[in-house]
Formats: C-alpha cells, structure tokens, sequence
C-alpha cells in the first residue's frame, strides 16, 4: 500500500515587520516658567535643537497651550522628558506618535 507524501504547508514569502513607534514630547503652558527658561531647556536638552526653533515651540506653548517638541524612539523620549521635567517644565505625559 503506497501512501501520498505529506506536504507541509507553504510559508508566507514575505516577513511582516513591527516598527517601534515613536512617542511625543508635550510641553504644556504654565504660569510658572518664563519664555527664557522654556526657550533655553529646549535647547539645552533636546538635541539639534536651534535657537529660533525653541523660540517658535516657546511661542506655541504659551499661545496655543502646548507643543510637541520632540518624536522618536521611546528610550530617548523618556530621558529628554525626564530632563525636561526635572527642569520644572510642565510636560504631558509620554504618548505614542
């Protein structure tokens, strides 16, 4: 009695990858911070940042109530938040882009 080979069943040709996501940096306005101050942590702490870009986020922050400041990958987003925070800006929390 012959039997038919068994096949395995053909494998997808193609690999699906999951990029990381990228997360946000929110400053928020507040009452406590002068314009200096936001302007010079912004580029005291977020790498390549200009002057004039800090001063455009400064004015954002504080006419539209918040900006994004930075996006990339999660473990520098936590570091420049954390440094963000630490320097006594009031930041959103840390979301996904």
């Amino acid at each position: 009695m012959a039997t038919a080979p068994t096949q395995a069943p053909e494998r997808a040709s193609q690999v699906n990858r999951k990029l990381y996501p990228n997360y946000k940096i929110i400053v928020l306005n507040d009452d406590l911070n002068t314009f200096q101050h936001v302007h010079d942590c912004l580029v005291k702490y977020i790498p390549g940042m200009s002057s004039d870009r800090a001063w455009e986020l400064t004015n954002q922050v504080h006419y539209e109530g918040q900006a994004i400041v930075w996006v990339g990958p999660q473990e520098q987003a936590e570091l420049y938040h954390q440094q963000l925070s630490r320097a006594g800006l009031t930041m959103a929390p840390l979301e996904a882009a």
